[in-house]
Formats: C-alpha cells, sequence, structure tokens
C-alpha cells in the first residue's frame, strides 16, 4: 500500500481508534510512552526563540509536553485525522497549558505554513506510517528556522540479543488481540508491527535526516531499544 491508498486508509484507520488511542497506548507500552514524549520534547530545549509545531499531534500529548515546557512558545499541533483531533481538543478542555496550543488538520507531505515558520518542529509515531517518508523530512526542515530542532520519536525493530524474538512475539500477537478486546479494531493493532517491520532502521533514518539538510543528526534508543528519538538540527 502506497501514496494516495496508504494516506486514506491511515488518516480512516486513527480516526476509528481515536477514543481508545490512549488507553492503548498505555497498556501497550505499559505507560512507558508519557516518558518517552516528555524525552522527545526536551530535545527542543536548545531551539531559537519562536513557536512550537507538533506533527501527528493525535490526542494532543506531545503538544501538550512541549506548552508545559516551553511557557514563551505558542504551539501548533497539527493531524490528517480528524477523529484524533476531535478527541484531542476535549482532552484540552481547561488545561491552563492547552491556551498556547492551537490544533489544526494538516498533511504532513504537504504543511500549510511559510518556510523557517518554527523554532522546533516534533513528532511521535509519524514517520513510519507517511506515503514518502523522505518528503515529509524535507517538510519538517522546510519550515525549520536555522538553528531549530528536528525531532522524531518513532518505534524501532529491536535487536537486543535475548529480548528481540520475545518482542516479536508479544508486537506481532498480543497486541493485535488486545487491539481488539479494548480498541474492538484488530486491523489496526495488525498494521502497527507491520509497520514497524518495514520501517528503515534508525542509522537508515539518520542518513535520510541527514539528506534532507539537517545536521547533527543523532539518535538515542528507548525502551529496550524498541523506540528511538531521533534529532536533527535545521
Amino acid at each position: 500500500m502506497e501514496g494516495v491508498d496508504k494516506a486514506r486508509f491511515v488518516s480512516a484507520m486513527f480516526s476509528r481508534i481515536a477514543r481508545r488511542y490512549d488507553l492503548m497506548n498505555s497498556l501497550m507500552t505499559f505507560g512507558m510512552h508519557h516518558a518517552w514524549r516528555a524525552m522527545a520534547a526536551r530535545q527542543t530545549i536548545a531551539s531559537p526563540d519562536g513557536p512550537a509545531l507538533d506533527l501527528a499531534t493525535g490526542t494532543g500529548d506531545l503538544a501538550l509536553e512541549l506548552a508545559e515546557l516551553h511557557p514563551h512558545r505558542a504551539v501548533i499541533g497539527a493531524d490528517f485525522s480528524l477523529g484524533m483531533l476531535a478527541v484531542a481538543r476535549e482532552k484540552m478542555t481547561g488545561l491552563e497549558e492547552a491556551r498556547r496550543v492551537r490544533l489544526m488538520a494538516a498533511d504532513a507531505l504537504a504543511l500549510p505554513f511559510e518556510a523557517r515558520t518554527f523554532a522546533c518542529v516534533t513528532s511521535a509515531f509519524l514517520l513510519r506510517n507517511l506515503a514518502d517518508l523522505e518528503q515529509g523530512l524535507r517538510e519538517m526542515r522546510r519550515v525549520s528556522r536555522p538553528g531549530g530542532r528536528v525531532v522524531a520519536l518513532e518505534i524501532t525493530q529491536m535487536t537486543a540479543p535475548g529480548f528481540s524474538a520475545l518482542f516479536r512475539l508479544y508486537f506481532h500477537h498480543v497486541v493485535p488481540w488486545v487491539g481488539q478486546l479494548v480498541g474492538g479494531d484488530r486491523q489496526a493493532y495488525t498494521y502497527l508491527p507491520q509497520s514497524v517491520d518495514r520501517f528503515v532502521t534508525p542509522g537508515e533514518l539518520s542518513a535520510l535526516m541527514e539528506k534532507v539538510g539537517l545536521r547533527g543528526v543523532s539518535y538515542r534508543r528507548l525502551g529496550l531499544g524498541t523506540v528511538t528519538v531521533h534529532t536533527g538540527i535545521a
């Protein structure tokens, strides 16, 4: 599945599971996804002045982390899943830090922003869902100000000896079963491990980030290597 077909499939899938998305994330990661997002947000501390952009903001967790970490910045949370944005709006109602967060629909492959708009651009679990990974990275680089941080939190294939086979068993068999039981959508949580299997390695992603013009690219593995935070400088 590629191009427009993949984009439509992903958008519809995330809208279907939006109401159970946070619960499923907590179950699948044993609650660790909050710490992972906090770690990703901290990679933006050295960014220059200016607003922040969180792509594929989903239900808004990383956008809220950015707003709490940077009380002087405006934050835009963008997603092309209207169902996710609806849940994010409900979650943010009444939250103090949410007053500086603006939610909007946007396509990560064709962002509706001028070049050099944002001091930092973040994403959590976006990149493997893109129909064109390189184009998505180019857009993140394009809308970043000089010296701005581009940060991507992503699920990666586990390579730790003794754990990789166990992780694959959990990810490919337990997660889809829990997705059916709790989320009512086995297809979505079958797609999840398949998308990770097809995704580039951390080293390959670093090379792509450098190819689109990001400097000082580095990455850090978290969660026994099951997730990785990549950071580059625009």
